[in-house]
């Protein structure tokens, strides 16, 4: 299959015309709008500053149903003893940043361009991008953020600055997103990290059929917060859907 250059009017081919290598198209910009588009599509951009734009959407997909969340031994007693305080989109700019430039082991440079992070921002100021944010004695140690399209969350990138931060902040947004109506957790692409919690590659197109099923339904957009009965110090996976 081809690889399209996206032009600058608002559009993308369809995510199952992708290439092999799940690279969509190039070119385009990283608009609220274009983002948004991509989101609701199935596709997403990644690529190297100083590269053209990327779009993907690889087959298979790496997604993690919330249900079947696996939190191990040393990180349950870990969110028990409740050393952190979680909160949703309290600090997203700052997230964004934290991810862009924490150090990561065979990772040089960031795709969190400067573009992409203001494209970010602004569909977080429509209610779109979220971020859950891990403090100790009011400083952000870890967090991470993602894309909310309907009943999918397309989680992106997390960091951590403090032991099993990101990991704390990551098992209550699947319980917290459960809670919501979520039904897949978008990883986009496997890594063993995610398999450990839980992450499995599926077809594409059973990908896209959720994408499409969940879009009127899910957390509605706007700012979220933790459901105040909601126990920050429960491991419990959520219950199998």
């Amino acid at each position: 299959m081809p690889v399209f250059r996206i032009p600058r009017a608002l559009w993308f081919p369809e995510p199952e015309q992708a290439h092999a290598s799940g690279i969509v198209g190039v070119g385009g910009d990283l608009t609220p709008d274009r983002l948004l588009l991509a989101y609701r599509s199935g596709i997403f951009p990644w690529f190297s500053d100083g590269d053209p734009i990327l779009w993907w959407s690889p087959d298979p997909r790496t997604v993690l149903h919330p249900g079947a969340l696996h939190v191990g031994r040393s990180l349950r007693k870990r969110i028990r003893h409740g050393p952190y305080t979680l909160t949703w989109d309290t600090a997203f700019a700052d997230v964004l940043r934290a991810c862009a430039t924490t150090p990561r082991p065979g990772q040089d440079g960031t795709w969190l361009t400067d573009a992409l992070r203001a494209g970010l921002i602004g569909l977080h100021e429509r209610g779109y991008a979220h971020s859950v944010e891990a403090w100790l004695d009011g400083r952000l140690v870890g967090g991470l953020y993602g894309v909310a399209i309907g009943a999918t969350f397309c989680g992106e990138s997390m960091f951590a600055h403090a032991p099993d931060a990101s990991k704390v902040a990551f098992v209550q947004c699947v319980r917290q997103l459960a809670r919501w109506g979520v039904t897949q957790i978008d990883c986009q692409m496997h890594t063993p990290h995610l398999a450990r919690f839980g992450a499995v590659d599926i077809d594409r197109r059973d990908y896209l059929r959720a994408l499409r099923i969940g879009l009127t339904s899910g957390p509605p957009p706007g700012l979220w917060r933790f459901d105040p009965d909601f126990d920050l110090t429960d491991p419990t996976p959520p219950h199998p859907t």
